[in-house]
């Protein structure tokens, strides 16, 4: 069925399209056939929420604010753009949406560990220390000692 104007009611015509990559979503420029009324119109992927599955079993809608303010905490005066973090935060809920409806929160934090190890070898100590509940030094060697065999 083709859009109709939301003055007169009539039919309308496609402009220009364009794709919002941040949206996921496709912006329409048109116009009426009759009354001439330029009007925008956004078609959306039905997108199914991801639900986190906490470590108590309570199930809560996936937050990337809460994955951001991880992030930009571990990475707190290291040379990392917020707009590094937040493409971050996109493609690892991307990732998990391509794999979990309901996700563990164990997975989400493996996730973010594993992209921080990528970018950042101090940015990813801070984050495990937080996340694995370093009590103490030999806890953090362990780690670093890990993060060495992995490279």
């Amino acid at each position: 069925r083709i859009m109709q104007c939301p003055i007169c009611r009539s039919d309308s015509k496609v402009l220009d399209t364009r794709w919002i990559e941040e949206e996921n979503s496709i912006r329409r420029r048109r116009e009426c056939t009759v009354c001439n009324k330029r009007f925008t119109t956004y078609e959306k992927i039905e997108d199914k929420p991801l639900v986190v599955v906490k470590k108590s079993g309570r199930r809560e809608l996936f937050d990337g604010s809460k994955i951001l303010k991880g992030l930009a905490k571990a990475c707190e005066k290291r040379p990392i753009g917020i707009e590094q973090l937040q493409r971050m935060v996109v493609e690892i809920e991307k990732e998990l949406k391509n794999q979990y409806a309901e996700v563990p929160v164990n997975v989400i934090g493996e996730t973010i560990m594993r992209r921080l190890m990528e970018v950042d070898e101090v940015a990813y100590v801070r984050f495990a220390s937080v996340y694995k509940e370093f009590d103490d030094v030999e806890t953090f060697i362990r780690e670093i000692e890990v993060m060495k065999e992995r490279k």
